[in-house]
């Protein structure tokens, strides 16, 4: 394994290291106590439960908005991919600026733009206005998501596996309950606008919780070593890693942007119970994975899941039976759950010296898969058909094994190490 820890043998697996343990040129406040690191454990899983519940906001208000703006599947397709857009942006630029302004400024105020944006979406009283609190929404979530996968990995040094299966349990629990509690709302009466406006308001509240719980501030000590940036970083091996995580995002995010729109023939209860399905598949398969991903060895536990995806996914898409096409699709999302947090904990073992750009990183190369696929499907969908479309989605789950397969291959060659 490359990075600068130095095991020592007498430390267990969970107890905060002391400080020798960590090389020069890491953040000198990554040494936390055990009572500070749940506590910061905590606000991740809290923000990614955020960012999870607003990233399927929009899908699941979908018809809502669709009629309201008087738009089709095309004009959603630019929505997402503006929201996409803004999101990697917000990933990569959040990592770096984490390493020189610390995380509370940075998650912090973070947090803020992207309650602004999503109660914006709400309040917006023109298409284009929408599409614009779209894109700073999308900012505020992608600094967001980078961010707190980069705290987890500061702080859980060891069981990385178990660490960041719990970490995106948070975002799995908040996507599938988003649907449900949305989809109710909205057949109840409830304005659509009423919804965004509220959960911008809830959102607010996290910034409180990074101004007043201990966490390593992220930043990085130059003093000892030359940064790193980005695009150095995402090199090599860990190249590799990213394009198998952006493959991989872009077929989960394909499907969940579109199941609902797929499965239009059904009532909007039933399509809105399919999505949450899927996301509750997710959420499982990332509670099993935390109790077990640790005895295997992450990277060919990380390829099964995502031939898994793929399988699940097609039975799923081309099976003309609603009730077993919605049964696969949650299994699809039992295989899905670990392959994110899994790629992100192999990373964070490659670099452990550079938690926070690593996060930033991978997070940001996930979101390109969303800006180049997801969004073409809108304008698939009116020419090809969606189920063509969502058929994409196998293609991509295939991809993202094969990239892992390929990063297997470098880091074993002669010469490399792992």
């Amino acid at each position: 394994m490359t990075g600068g820890v130095r095991r020592l043998s007498h430390v267990r697996p969970g107890i905060c290291a002391p400080p020798e343990r960590y090389d020069r040129g890491m953040d000198p406040d990554s040494v936390v106590s055990p009572r500070g690191r749940l506590a910061a454990g905590i606000v991740g899983c809290l923000t990614l439960l955020a960012i999870g519940w607003t990233g399927l906001l929009i899908p699941s208000l979908i018809r809502s908005i669709e009629s309201t703006f008087d738009q089709n599947d095309a004009g959603i397709g630019i929505v997402y991919l503006a929201y996409a857009l803004a999101y990697t942006t917000g990933s990569f630029a959040g990592g770096g600026l984490t390493e020189r302004l610390g995380r509370r400024l940075v998650l912090g105020g973070a947090v803020l733009v992207h309650a602004l944006g999503i109660a914006g979406l709400g309040l917006a009283p023109s298409w284009v206005m929408f599409v614009t609190a779209a894109l700073i929404a999308g900012a505020g979530a992608g600094c967001l998501d980078g961010g707190a996968n980069g705290l987890v990995l500061d702080v859980y040094r060891d069981g990385r596996g178990r660490a960041m299966n719990l970490l995106h349990v948070s975002f799995s629990v908040g996507a599938l309950s988003a649907p449900l509690v949305v989809g109710s709302l909205v057949a109840g009466g409830a304005a659509w606008q009423t919804v965004a406006i509220s959960t911008g308001a809830a959102v607010c509240l996290l910034a409180i919780a990074y101004v007043v719980v201990p966490m390593p501030s992220g930043r990085r000590d130059t003093s000892a070593t030359r940064p790193v940036g980005g695009r150095r970083l995402l090199a090599g091996p860990l190249l590799l890693l990213g394009i198998a995580i952006a493959a991989y995002v872009a077929s989960e995010v394909g499907v969940s942007n579109w199941l609902v729109r797929f499965l239009e023939t059904a009532p909007l209860t039933s399509a809105t119970l399919a999505l949450s399905l899927y996301w509750a598949g997710l959420t499982v398969g990332r509670l099993v994975a935390s109790a077990i991903a640790d005895r295997f060895d992450h990277l060919r536990f990380t390829i099964a899941c995502a031939l898994g995806v793929a399988v699940m996914l097609a039975v799923a898409i081309l099976i003309p039976d609603l009730p077993l096409s919605m049964a696969a699709f949650a299994v699809a999302g039992v295989a899905s759950g670990p392959t994110f947090p899994m790629i992100v904990a192999l990373g964070g073992e490659r670099h452990p010296e550079r938690s926070a750009a690593v996060g930033g990183a991978l997070t940001g190369m996930a979101v390109v898969g969303s800006i180049v696929y997801p969004p073409a499907m809108g304008f698939l969908s009116v020419t090809a058909g969606l189920t063509f479309a969502m058929l994409g989605t196998v293609v991509l789950a295939l991809a993202c094994a094969l990239a892992l397969v390929a990063y297997r291959r470098a880091t074993i060659a002669p010469g490399a190490s792992i």
